[in-house]
C-alpha cells in the first residue's frame, strides 16, 4: 500500500452566476502578481530606487507573462488550435462547436520566461533608470514566489497531474478524481444533475473510486522546488555581494528555475493528453528546458569586471 494516499476532489471555485465561476486558480494569478509587487518594493526600497518606476514594471509583467505562457503553449503544445480555434487563443472561450466559455486553458511556463525576457527589454527601452540586467536579477526574486503560487493553483485544479504511481513504487499517491471524471461524465456516471453533488457521491460510489488510478501529485513537487529556489535567491540577494554581478541572480534563476522542471518532466503525464512525443529520452518540456539551463549557467560563471549601481 501507498504509505501515504489520498483523493483529490476539492471545490475549484465559486459560481458567481450562469456558468461563469470565480475559479481559485485564477485568483493564485492575482495572489502570485501581488505578492510579486511587494517583492520588489522592498527591493526598490533597499536600493532607493524611485518607486514611481514600480507600477509600469508591475503592468510590463503581467501583460509579457500571460501573453508569453498563452503563446507558448499554442506554439509548443497546441499549434492546431491556430487554424482550428483561433480566436481561443486570446479570448476565454470555445468556438470551435459553438460559444462556450473555458476559461484560458493551456499556459506554458517557457513561453512565459520567453515573454517576460521581451517585456523586460521592452520596459528598460523606456524606462532607463538601471541596466536590463538589474531589472532581470532582481525580477526573478518575486517571479520565483509566484511560480509557487501557481502549481499550487494547478494542482487545485487537478492540472499538470503526475503519472500513476504504484505502492511497491512510490509511498506518496493522489487519486485526481476530477481530471479522471471531467463535468460531463460524472453527471452521467452518477445520475446526478448537479456537478458539484455529482463529484461528491465518487467517495460513497466504490466503483467509480477504484477506476480512478493514483498518481504522482508533480505539481506540489514543483512547487516545493520554487519555493527552496525562491529562498536561495533571496539569500545571495541579501547576504552575498552576488547580488551585484550582473546576471548572476538571472543566471541562477534560470539554473534552478529549469533543472527542478526538467526532473519533474519525468514524474508528470502529457502535458497535452494523447501526446508524449520524446527526443532521445526527453520530451518537449525537457527539451525546452535545456537552452534555458545552458543559457543560466553561462552567466554565472561569465567574467565581468562590473558591478550593478
Amino acid at each position: 500500500m501507498h504509505t501515504v494516499k489520498f483523493d483529490w476532489n476539492p471545490l475549484t471555485g465559486i459560481d458567481l452566476f450562469g456558468s461563469f465561476k470565480l475559479h481559485f486558480y485564477s485568483l493564485m494569478w492575482v495572489f502570485a502578481f501581488v505578492l510579486g509587487w511587494y517583492i520588489m518594493k522592498r527591493i526598490f526600497t533597499r536600493e532607493k530606487v524611485n518607486i514611481e518606476f514600480l507600477d509600469p514594471l508591475f503592468i510590463y509583467t503581467v501583460l509579457a507573462t500571460m501573453l508569453g505562457a498563452r503563446l507558448g503553449h499554442v506554439l509548443f503544445y497546441q499549434a492546431e488550435l491556430i487554424q482550428e480555434d483561433f480566436f481561443s487563443i486570446f479570448l476565454p472561450f470555445s468556438f470551435k462547436d459553438g460559444i462556450q466559455f473555458t476559461g484560458f486553458q493551456g499556459l506554458a511556463s517557457h513561453g512565459a520566461t520567453i515573454g517576460i525576457l521581451i517585456g523586460m527589454y521592452l520596459y528598460r527601452r523606456k524606462y532607463k533608470y538601471k541596466s536590463m540586467m538589474w531589472i532581470l536579477d532582481r525580477i526573478v526574486i518575486p517571479i520565483a514566489s509566484g511560480a509557487v503560487l501557481i502549481r499550487i493553483g494547478n494542482f487545485i485544479n487537478s492540472e499538470i497531474i503526475g503519472k500513476i504511481t504504484k505502492p511497491q513504487d512510490f509511498p506518496l499517491g493522489v487519486r485526481f478524481i476530477q481530471e479522471e471524471y471531467n463535468k460531463y461524465e460524472i453527471v452521467q456516471k452518477t445520475g446526478i444533475k448537479n456537478v458539484k453533488e455529482a463529484y461528491a457521491s465518487v467517495a460513497n460510489n466504490s466503483e467509480l473510486l477504484e477506476a480512478v488510478p493514483y498518481r504522482h501529485p508533480a505539481q506540489l513537487y514543483e512547487a516545493f522546488g520554487y519555493l527552496i529556489m525562491f529562498f536561495i535567491l533571496w539569500f545571495f540577494y541579501t547576504k552575498t555581494d552576488k547580488g551585484n554581478k550582473p546576471g548572476f541572480l538571472f543566471g541562477l534563476f534560470l539554473v534552478l528555475l529549469w533543472t527542478i522542471r526538467f526532473f519533474v518532466e519525468f514524474l508528470k503525464a502529457p502535458q497535452v493528453a494523447g501526446r508524449e512525443d520524446y527526443v532521445l529520452f526527453m520530451n518537449t518540456g525537457q527539451l525546452l528546458s535545456v537552452p534555458f539551463i545552458l543559457i543560466g549557467l553561462y552567466f554565472i560563471f561569465r567574467k565581468t569586471t562590473t558591478t550593478h549601481n
